[in-house]
């Protein structure tokens, strides 16, 4: 799984014209999952996410109780090393990521984060005013 973390001091997501998920003073988070991962490394990129030390300070979310705004991201395994269209191959189907994707949030969740999300399988409006800007990308 892939992570793109970033400091944000709002963020927000849209979907048809309503949001669904919003944040101010945290982390816009964007995932996606390959074909191999599993549950346990939604599990451990969940942690990592929640002390990566990328705050101001190097404080954490685990350290300040920022909130979290989780976006999936398929396009995070895009591979456009060859020419000018990306391949999406190293991208996990729909309904592979999604369960993956959601055990991710409630692993934050169980760590006593505070996540919001925005919705799988539909075209999102993400919002974000970066921090810094400080973005960090993490891979398990």
């Amino acid at each position: 799984m892939r992570a793109l973390v970033q400091t944000v001091s709002r963020a927000s997501v849209s979907v048809d014209g309503a949001v669904v998920g919003a944040i101010e003073g945290g982390l816009l988070v964007l995932v996606g999952a390959t074909h191999s991962d599993t549950p346990e490394i939604s599990g451990t990129l969940a942690r990592k996410v929640h002390e990566l030390r990328i705050l101001d300070d190097e404080q954490s979310a685990a350290d300040t109780g920022a909130p979290l705004l989780v976006v999936s991201q398929f396009t995070l395994y895009g591979d456009a090393r060859k020419g000018r269209r990306p391949s999406w191959s190293a991208a996990a189907r729909p309904e592979v990521a999604e369960p993956l994707i959601e055990e991710f949030c409630r692993a934050l969740r169980d760590r006593g984060a505070t996540v919001e999300t925005g919705r799988f399988r539909t075209h999102m409006l993400v919002e974000s005013v970066n921090v810094g800007p400080r973005t960090v990308l993490l891979e398990v």
